[in-house]
């Protein structure tokens, strides 16, 4: 995953070493899901699936059916704006095509998305089958293995936890004030959300590039090839941390007016956007989750 990792653990009452075991067991979680779920790793389940273009059920585990049918189910819900199957056109940018005309990167992601798209992945009782697609289940795996690690800190016998994985969190028990800072300005915040057995994720243009003069950012429209253009942040509060990555990702992609639509219309999930104005956007149920003595002006 190629970023940090935080654990917080109130262990005021706990012997550190039994607290240090649980932190311990966590790290090694996250790093056998990373090994697993890494789309390089030849010896890993995915780089088989995507080598061989299927996985027979006695092959398939349970963890990566939950996976893809997880990401699959936010694909269709966000109508194609989250879409596993994007990797070749994370590629061409990475490789350069931000150097090359609007002709030519009209021509190359043109014929690039008649190759994608997370229909092409069929799941039934005989297995899992791609349509000469692969899958990178990176769009998930922060908020999943923060999950993973919540779920086995809590199994040692300690709830009052924050996981913080690349800054997606989860949170147990006890109330965790989460700041969210200002795009523009990281010194200063937009407001702070006060959360207990819930997770946050952010997506921001501001985060990684692909070109030197940070003009092009990372999170790409799988429906039209392009860096999603209407927002600077969007910031999900779920009941999971794998849902809250996955849609930060997808209202990021959607804009803010279809974005907030699709949260509005979920349960047990809220989210706060910037567009590219900076206007603010806020879901229906946000209000419950604001610390209104830390807000903001913005």
């Amino acid at each position: 995953m190629d970023t940090f990792v935080t654990i917080s653990v109130d262990s005021t009452l706990f012997n550190k070493k039994n607290v240090d075991k649980a932190i311990d067991k966590a790290f090694s979680e996250i790093e056998r899901i990373e090994n697993v779920l890494s789309f390089y790793n030849e010896d890993g389940i995915i780089y088989a699936l995507n080598t061989n273009g299927y996985l027979t059920k006695e092959k398939v585990t349970p963890e990566l059916e939950y996976l893809i049918k997880k990401s699959v189910y936010y694909s269709d819900v966000s109508g194609g704006a989250f879409d596993v199957t994007i990797h070749p056109i994370l590629n061409l940018w990475k490789e350069g095509l931000w150097t090359e005309d609007s002709e030519r990167q009209n021509e190359v992601i043109r014929d690039e998305l008649s190759r994608i798209g997370y229909k092409k992945i069929l799941i039934d009782d005989n297995g899992i089958f791609l349509d000469k697609v692969k899958i990178d289940l990176g769009g998930i795996a922060k908020g999943y293995a923060a999950d993973r690690s919540l779920n086995i800190i809590q199994d040692e016998g300690f709830d009052t936890v924050l996981i913080n994985i690349g800054g997606d969190m989860v949170a147990g028990d006890g109330v965790w004030k989460i700041v969210l800072s200002d795009p523009d300005d990281p010194d200063n915040y937009i407001t702070s959300f006060n959360i207990s057995n819930k997770a946050v994720a952010t997506s921001g243009n501001y985060e990684r590039y692909f070109d030197p003069s940070k003009k092009i950012h990372h999170i790409i429209d799988p429906r039209t090839g392009y860096p999603a253009s209407e927002c600077i942040s969007v910031t999900i509060i779920a009941d999971k941390g794998i849902d809250a990555d996955a849609l930060a990702t997808s209202v990021f992609v959607l804009g803010p007016e279809e974005g907030l639509n699709l949260v509005n219309s979920l349960d047990n999930v809220d989210a706060l956007i910037i567009d590219d104005d900076r206007n603010i956007y806020r879901s229906n149920n946000l209000s419950k989750f604001e610390d209104l003595q830390f807000h903001s002006n913005a």
